[in-house]
């Protein structure tokens, strides 16, 4: 059966758009990689130099300032306002650039294809969003399928396809669309950024031991002990939590014990560094220490807070090298714990609870401002959604 078609719109090699759309080749309606760093009189010249590793999904974390005689062989493609570096190489979704301020003397690595939108025929934001979209996307995978690199070169960008409005001001409107849910999304970010400092700055000030406080090693207030599990004893929709040594927490359809307990992985990429505090019935991996059976003296998430705290500072300071390959028990066991009353723990306690679920709360928010900003790019890039009605 053929699909219906809505009316003014048509199918297409990259879907159903607007029939007053057009589908263009990249190299239409931009010039790509036409311009390389040439050659320096001044050996000592200093360049700015920008590799793929030094962009995360559109931000510029970092660069690279060298003379022109020590700057990379790759480091030859010119930068300048209106620029998009477009990653050639996978993972392709968190490496690409629009600049938006005048920087001179920045080159890029090769490893980038500049992309310079013909004035007067393509907005540059409009054909930057479309390089986190899909139908692009899509393209690129097709082309890199079963290859032992993966990157496709500026003969492959040129004739990447893209939807194409009929007049540059309704790419500029779905450009300055994405923008400002862009902006939104990153001053959420700014303010979760600033809320997790502050809870920083508060922990380490209320955690501080300070006169009257007692402190005593873990192997005298709480027990110790490992799982029984594997990891392969997950199941994917089991009845209870299972701890195991990642981010994730598994489940799995049996339960080793049921109270309150701090869980800490004991070997592995999380080693000393992804803890779990969790009130109930759950099982854990063989490798996961398990915190639990506090004394009165000590609440179990006061401890949790103090341990994240600082446990791996402590194991650290155990080893001679630059990381820790597996905890041992007496790591945990001989670590001393400060607490004050149990009146002032619940205090501390409360209060750092609560910036946790204000920034949880933000995080949830985040996340939801993304989901939609990712739809309204599948909807807008494609026209599904008009901001200006080019057709009576």
């Amino acid at each position: 059966m053929k699909a219906v078609i809505k009316s003014n719109y048509k199918q297409t090699e990259v879907g159903l758009i607007p029939s007053d759309w057009e589908v263009k080749k990249l190299g239409e309606i931009a010039d790509i990689d036409i311009d390389n760093l040439s050659s320096s009189t001044n050996p000592d010249y200093c360049i700015h130099y920008i590799s793929i590793e030094d962009v995360d999904r559109g931000v510029l974390k970092n660069r690279t300032d060298v003379s022109f005689k020590n700057a990379p062989s790759r480091a030859r493609r010119k930068v300048k306002l209106g620029s998009i570096l477009f990653s050639t190489v996978r993972p392709n979704l968190r490496s690409h650039l629009l600049i938006k301020d005048d920087l001179k003397d920045y080159v890029c690595s090769t490893g980038f294809s500049v992309i310079e939108c013909i004035p007067g025929v393509a907005d540059c934001g409009f054909v930057y969003n479309h390089f986190f979209a899909t139908i692009v996307n899509k393209q690129i995978d097709n082309l890199i399928s079963g290859s032992n690199y993966p990157a496709i070169n500026s003969k492959d960008v040129r004739f990447l396809l893209i939807p194409f409005p009929p007049t540059k001001a309704e790419q500029t409107a779905i450009a300055s669309t994405l923008r400002d849910a862009d902006a939104l999304i990153n001053s959420l970010e700014k303010l979760i950024a600033k809320k997790r400092s502050i809870k920083q700055a508060t922990m380490h000030e209320l955690l501080k031991p300070k006169d009257g406080w007692s402190s005593e090693p873990i192997k005298n207030i709480a027990s110790i002990c490992t799982g029984a599990k594997n990891t392969q004893d997950k199941v994917e929709d089991g009845a209870f939590p299972f701890f195991v040594r990642s981010p994730n927490i598994e489940r799995i359809n049996s339960y080793s014990f049921d109270g309150e307990a701090v869980l800490v992985a004991g070997d592995g990429v999380g080693t000393g560094k992804v803890m779990h505090y969790f009130n109930g019935k759950f099982d854990f991996h063989q490798r996961v220490y398990k915190i639990s059976n506090f004394q009165c003296k000590i609440l179990g998430f006061y401890f949790f807070l103090y341990f994240q705290n600082n446990f791996y500072d402590r194991i650290m300071q155990l080893t001679a090298k630059s990381s820790v390959d597996s905890v041992r028990r007496e790591m945990i066991s001989e670590m001393q714990i400060p607490f004050p009353s149990i009146e002032e723990q619940t205090h501390i306690a409360s209060v750092l609870s609560d910036m946790d679920s204000e920034i949880n709360a933000l995080e949830k928010k985040l996340n939801k401002y993304k989901s939609i900003k990712q739809g309204m790019m599948q909807n807008l890039l494609t026209g599904k959604i008009r901001l200006i009605n080019n057709q009576e």
